[in-house]
């Protein structure tokens, strides 16, 4: 990335937008980065104004010298991921993570399936999973999150399966992490689901859609499909304005594409410029 690039974001305070919106990034984004060099990529993320991050793994480091990497940017951890397996079977760990890193959100973004597609019994078993480990997660102070990655909009009864999953999963133990590319990759309108489900979305991923992308309905999509926010078709500008309206506190940019080094940032200056 260009040296004036970076400097003009040293002073955009990359955790604050208007209101109480927080906008920090999904370390998924710089999963290639963290491959060659881990202190220098959380470097850069100090130096694009980001204060915020959803992550929880160590990249090769110990947790306890990756979060002090993290500690010495000025770096917080608000949330961790979770792997639907170890929710399943044993979520102590999950918690000893969170608090380690002193995250506030616990996520989790896939539930297991087959090749042949997300059935109800997924889902059935999904909120039985869910259900008893969100409530363990609220009896330790932590707020748990699933994350849809949009199979779960194939058709059932009335309305489709993201729907089942939110009529059965316990509002006072499971709430969502909305996706918005993952919202418009199957056909849908994030901001309408937004109103439907008011107050279910507790976290947001911000991810833009290249125009022309065909739509899937099986979680899949082409990487560089992924642009700079604003320049896609999800309809970041109206999608931020609900999400203040909601008050969703935490908004993470993930950006899935080859050079998020070069995008992100961009991204960043975008969010800054909306009212």
């Amino acid at each position: 990335m260009k040296k004036f690039a970076l400097i003009s974001f040293l002073s955009f305070i990359g955790c604050m937008t208007a209101g109480a919106q927080h906008i920090g990034v999904q370390l998924y984004s710089f999963r290639n980065q963290f491959k060659t060099d881990v202190k220098g990529t959380v470097e850069t993320i100090k130096k694009m104004g980001i204060t915020e991050v959803e992550g929880g793994d160590s990249y090769g480091m110990t947790p306890e010298a990756f979060k002090k990497l993290l500690d010495d940017n000025g770096i917080k951890t608000i949330s961790v991921g979770a792997d639907f397996k170890q929710l399943s079977e044993n979520p102590q760990p999950i918690i000893d993570n969170a608090k380690f890193f002193g995250a506030k959100y616990i996520m989790c973004a896939w539930i297991p399936h087959d090749s042949k597609g997300f059935t109800i019994d997924d889902a059935k078993n999904a909120v039985a999973v869910f259900n008893k480990a969100g409530k363990l997660f609220t009896e330790n102070g932590l707020t748990f999150c699933y994350h849809a990655h949009g199979y779960e909009f194939l058709p059932y009864e009335n309305g489709t399966l993201f729907d089942y999953l939110m009529q059965n999963l316990d509002p006072k133990y499971v709430s969502f992490e909305m996706d918005v590319f993952w919202m418009k990759q199957p056909g849908q309108d994030p901001v309408a689901l937004m109103k439907k489900y008011s107050g279910r979305f507790k976290l947001l991923h911000l991810k833009d859609r290249k125009p022309g992308t065909p739509n899937s309905l099986d979680g899949r999509a082409d990487e560089e499909s992924n642009v700079v926010l604003g320049t896609g078709d999800v309809g970041i500008a109206a999608v931020m304005k609900e999400a203040k309206k909601q008050r969703i506190q935490y908004c993470f940019i993930e950006d899935e594409s080859s050079h998020p080094v070069e995008q992100i940032p961009q991204s960043l200056g975008y969010l800054r410029s909306l009212k």
